[in-house]
């Protein structure tokens, strides 16, 4: 038996890098596996370059989203959630509250990339838009990829040490970002991507790389235009989330906004008179 960690997943097939850095495509025995990306895993090895797994890891956590129908994982064994929103296009308050919640209710620290901040006549509603989130401690880094030095300045130090999950609405600048942290990102996507017949840099599926030059780990997820959290009930959001119960000023704020809490959408905060 060898041990290692699934750095990608298609289908039934996962790509698992060894202990020591070898790279092998392995498979499972059965069809519904529930493995995903972050996964530490033992194999069992299968020619020159194939496995296949025997045994998964207990999880520290998982990140996912659920509706009525199904469930979709993003990431195994993360220590941060990077949730990359835009000055432009306008980013939607109700999917950047929702995974923040998931990101809670999963122990795993949330930071928020506000992207595309040299457009500055667009920044202050941007910030505004923030503003309640700021205001319950979740980090927030400006970034701009027309600056990808200063870009790199301010994550990288963030992500040393850590498996980081990148994630975000479509059109927020995500993969432009991965690019200029991780280079190579560029062509594996532009790959995978004419394979698939999907456009140049579609991130089609997560995928862990290893950041050059600095001890870490990042992982890229396919954009999201829905995060169900089905899979939680009140009470589990509000441990998960608990500045929503007790923040009354914070949390009201946000739902004369918009008209329903854009944590879960489906409950409101604790009655306190």
């Amino acid at each position: 038996m060898m041990a290692g960690r699934v750095i990608a997943a298609h289908g039934r097939h996962y790509q698992v890098e060894l202990d020591d850095g070898q790279l092998r495509q392995c498979y499972t025995r059965g069809k519904k596996t529930g493995i995903c990306v972050g996964d530490y895993v033992d194999i069992e090895p299968q020619g020159q370059d194939e496995g296949r797994i025997e045994r998964v890891h207990e999880r520290r956590n998982l990140l996912y989203r659920s509706d009525e129908m199904r469930a979709k994982q993003f990431a195994a064994n993360v220590d941060q959630l990077l949730i990359v929103v835009a000055v432009e296009p306008l980013f939607s308050e109700d999917l950047t509250g929702r995974a923040l919640a998931g990101a809670f209710s999963a122990d795993i620290t949330p930071v928020i990339i506000l992207n595309k901040c040299d457009l500055a006549e667009s920044l202050p509603r941007a910030r505004a838009l923030l503003s309640d989130m700021n205001a319950l401690g979740v980090r927030i880094i400006e970034t701009s990829t027309l600056q990808p030095q200063a870009l790199r300045d301010s994550l990288l130090p963030l992500l040393a040490n850590k498996t980081s999950l990148l994630l975000g609405q479509s059109g927020m600048g995500k993969s432009s970002i991965l690019n200029i942290l991780v280079p190579e990102a560029r062509a594996d996507t532009q790959e995978h991507s004419i394979a698939l017949g999907t456009g140049k840099h579609t991130t089609t599926s997560s995928r862990l790389y290893h950041l050059p030059g600095a001890d870490g780990d990042l992982i890229d997820s396919p954009g999201f235009q829905a995060f169900g959290l089905k899979h939680l009930g009140q009470t589990e959001v509000e441990q998960g989330f608990p500045e929503f119960a007790h923040t009354a000023r914070i949390a009201d704020s946000i739902i004369a906004r918009t008209g329903t809490n854009p944590v879960v959408g489906c409950w409101q905060p604790k009655n306190r008179g």
